[in-house]
This record gives C-alpha cells, sequence and structure tokens, in this order.
C-alpha cells in the first residue's frame, strides 16, 4: 500500500476536493485522481463518490479513514524515532485557537517556533466557534474551556486565571462594588451568553445575574469596553495583564473569586497517535506557558 496514496486520501477526507487535496501534497488533479484510483484497485473498494463538484467518502471509505490516519501517524513516529536522518518534524500542521488568545499569545511565539522547527508549516485557523477537529481536518485545537469527557485526548498548558475588573474612571464616578450582589447596581459587560457569574463567598458559592449596557462576542472588546469606563467586566488574566500592569485596569471583590473551571488546553482527536509535528507544537507551548505564566508574573 502507497504511503503517498494514504496521504491523499486522508486530505481527499477533510478537503472534499481532489484538486484541492492534491495542490496541498504538490500533485496535479489528474495525478491525484489517479492515486485515488490506484488506493481504490489496490484494496478492491470504492472508497470515495465522485461527482463534478465534489467527492464524499463511501461506507467502506469512513471505515478505512481512520486506519489510515493510523498508518501514516505511525510511519512518522517510526521515522522520527530511528532520527530518519535526524530530520526534524516537517509538513502541514493544522491548528485552529480561539481568535483573541491566538492572535495575543500564539502568533507572538511562532518566530520562536518556526526557527526551531523551519520545516513545519503551520496553517492557523483563529475563530471563536468551537470547530470539529476530525471534519476540519485539524492536527490541534487551543482550547480555553472547562474540558469535557470527548473522545479527544488533551493536555493542559496553562490555567485561566479570571478576574472582576474596571476602569479607574469607572469605579471613581460609580463606586467600587464590595459585595458580588452589589454588582446589579453597575453597569456590567459580558460575553454573550455569559452573564451569570459564579463567585465563592465565605457562605458558599454565590451566583449574581448581571447586565448592562454592551454585550459582545469577543474578550478583547469586552476588556477594552471595560478600560474606555463602560462598566465592570471579567477578564481573563492572560487577556487583560497588560491592562493591569498598566493600571487601566483595576480587580474588583478580590475578596469573592470567581469560580471557574477553564483552562488553556491542547487537544487532539485520541484516534490519532501523538504524531512528531504534534509532539512538537504542544511541548513547544508547554514550556512557553509554563506556570507561572508570564502574564501571571
Amino acid at each position: 500500500m502507497n504511503i503517498d496514496h494514504l496521504k491523499l486520501f486522508v486530505r481527499l477526507a477533510s478537503t472534499a476536493n481532489i484538486s484541492q487535496a492534491g495542490q496541498e501534497l504538490g500533485l496535479s488533479p489528474a495525478v491525484a485522481s489517479a492515486h485515488v484510483s490506484k488506493l481504490e484497485e489496490s484494496l478492491g473498494v470504492r472508497l470515495v463518490h465522485r461527482t463534478t463538484r465534489k467527492v464524499s467518502l463511501t461506507e467502506e471509505g469512513q471505515a478505512f479513514l481512520p486506519h489510515a490516519e493510523e498508518v501514516l501517524t505511525r510511519v512518522e513516529a517510526a521515522r522520527a524515532s530511528v532520527g530518519a536522518g535526524n530530520t526534524l518534524p516537517s509538513g502541514i500542521l493544522r491548528v485552529t485557537a480561539p481568535a483573541s488568545f491566538g492572535r495575543m499569545h500564539l502568533i507572538p511565539a511562532l518566530s520562536d517556533f518556526q526557527a526551531q522547527y523551519p520545516e513545519l508549516k503551520l496553517d492557523l485557523r483563529l475563530s471563536d466557534t468551537i470547530v470539529d477537529l476530525v471534519e476540519g481536518g485539524f492536527d490541534i485545537a487551543i482550547r480555553d474551556a472547562v474540558l469535557k469527557d470527548s473522545t479527544l485526548v488533551a493536555r493542559k498548558l496553562a490555567s485561566d486565571r479570571r478576574l472582576t475588573v474596571a476602569s479607574p474612571a469607572y469605579l471613581a464616578k460609580h463606586g467600587q462594588p464590595q459585595h458580588p450582589d452589589e454588582l446589579t447596581q453597575h453597569r456590567c459587560i459580558t460575553l454573550s451568553g455569559l452573564d451569570l457569574w459564579h463567585y465563592d463567598s465565605p457562605t458558599g458559592p454565590l451566583a449574581v445575574k448581571v447586565s448592562g449596557l454592551l454585550r459582545t462576542d469577543n474578550g478583547e472588546a469586552v476588556r477594552d469596553a471595560s478600560v474606555n469606563g463602560l462598566g465592570v467586566t471579567i477578564s481573563s488574566t492572560w487577556c487583560c495583564y497588560q491592562q493591569l500592569q498598566r493600571g487601566e485596569l483595576v480587580p474588583v471583590l478580590e475578596d469573592y473569586p470567581l469560580l471557574s473551571d477553564t483552562a488553556i488546553w491542547a487537544v487532539y482527536p485520541s484516534s490519532r497517535l501523538l504524531a512528531p509535528k504534534v509532539r512538537a507544537f504542544i511541548d513547544f507551548f508547554a514550556e512557553r506557558f509554563a506556570e507561572p505564566c508570564y502574564w501571571e508574573q
């Protein structure tokens, strides 16, 4: 069984387009189509349905896909185990990450990462939408969330400590809340769908339903709105540490810490072994974000 044929098939399963999958591997559409046909001939089954616009996997193709992925990962791991000419991880590494965290903490580190792994190309998609790793063809997802049980394998990269914050100008005008219940009398800036704030108190957990003049779906926008005096908000330290250092934001309700189980995770499909390129990325950022993280110092 030809390894190049398997590589094409795996990319074809993600792109649903023979030409695109072939282009990613440096193949013409005609050669890519021929590779798929040869793989089908070697297996004696049809793996894809072909139409003029796109292709889709047959039932046999869907059954074959996880095995093809595992074979490719084992081949890459086997090459790495013997040095394979002491070559560094290469190819394309597809990563998805939250937009704000990606811009603030992944992008600034990429020059160092690519200096360390010059043969590795990165396809980085920044979006606050949770994507399906397998369906999207991603190798890794960076997630800032409570990690639920799933078919994904995860490695914690960093804690996600969250604070209640406001600008000095807002507090000078509206006063500083002394108890979470007082937030109902303040203008609060919320992320979409997160208007119930949970605190730890001497009497136990406390939930406060907040409201205000602004709700948005972007963490940086929430932070910047608070800097500009629009209200009290919740922000992760990785997002607001520079504003805290400059005094543009200050913590409030410090005697009432927020209750949150979120963290920064690197996740990848459990159907795949940890490929060298995936391990390289995760190890690099695990070291970069080693606690105490630089945004906590």
